[in-house]
């Protein structure tokens, strides 16, 4: 049987890994004024020039019911059965439109409910390709990846509140303290929404480096097949990915995949952010 596996671009993963991996994406889009982009069209650097310029976020759109008809649509030509996994249903009304589009479809398309955002959507998405070559059915497969959503470790740490301000998820008081004794804060995903982590202060790459180690410590059972580190830019880019996968190839993961968070996420938690999120068991 021929399964598609397919992920809203929410996913955050490379042209190159969604090719090797055979994933398929369908795009959320990102309004910038009166311009609605696709989210991939428009670089997260447009997306924060614009924020600068208008001190206004990004919006962004969730696929709608019929751009999901017309995705699993043409994925059925080529496929038996696609299994799709969504943003969180407490994020976003992807979810919603989704099953509402697949009821379309005579049980050819299952829908899951991540629960989390960006690569922690793409850990499921590989697991259930890996169940799919297999030969496992398909029915079986979303029982499996649905029992695996809560060992998902999804947690970023970012330095600075603004963006989180200006999206209305915290208050201008907390921004303001926050800026001026530099906190950057962990932003940890919790049955399905974004909650508030630890605090850690000093310099980014001593906060990120810090971040790291403790929530190695914290999940300290991880699945070390897979890691991924996702950002949407940084200042110290190439020295702070390279420090992070320092660490996770000491820890013992395999494979490491550094990837850039897209448009939906990059609006909404701004540059200098960064997470590592793999499986933990």
């Amino acid at each position: 049987m021929r399964i598609a596996i397919s992920a809203e671009s929410t996913v955050d993963l490379t042209n190159e890994l969604l090719k090797q991996f055979d994933i398929h994406t369908v795009p959320f889009s990102v309004i910038l004024g009166d311009e609605a982009k696709l989210d991939g069209e428009v670089s997260n650097q447009v997306l924060f020039d614009y924020v600068k310029n208008t001190k206004k976020l990004p919006k962004t759109s969730a696929v709608n019911q019929f751009q999901y008809e017309e995705h699993f649509k043409a994925l059925l030509n080529n496929y038996d059965v696609v299994i799709h996994f969504t943003l969180s249903s407490e994020m976003s009304s992807a979810y919603r439109n989704a099953v509402l589009a697949s009821n379309e479809f005579n049980g050819k398309v299952f829908i899951v409910d991540s629960r989390t955002l960006s690569t922690g959507i793409a850990l499921l998405a590989l697991h259930a390709r890996k169940l799919a070559s297999e030969g496992v059915d398909p029915s079986e497969i979303v029982n499996k990846v649905k029992a695996l959503i809560p060992n998902v470790q999804a947690s970023f740490v970012i330095q600075s509140l603004d963006y989180l301000y200006k999206g209305g998820r915290c208050s201008k008081l907390a921004m303001f303290g926050a800026n001026l004794f530099h906190i950057c804060p962990q932003i940890v995903v919790k049955e399905g929404k974004m909650d508030a982590g630890k605090k850690f202060r000093g310099k980014y790459f001593d906060v990120v480096s810090q971040y790291v180690d403790e929530t190695l410590e914290e999940f300290n059972n991880p699945d070390l097949e897979t890691v991924f580190i996702t950002y949407p830019s940084l200042d110290d880019e190439t020295n702070i990915v390279n420090m992070v996968k320092e660490k996770l190839i000491k820890r013992g993961f395999k494979n490491i995949y550094p990837t850039y968070a897209g448009g939906t996420i990059a609006s909404h938690c701004g540059p200098n952010t960064i997470g590592i999120l793999y499986i933990n068991k």
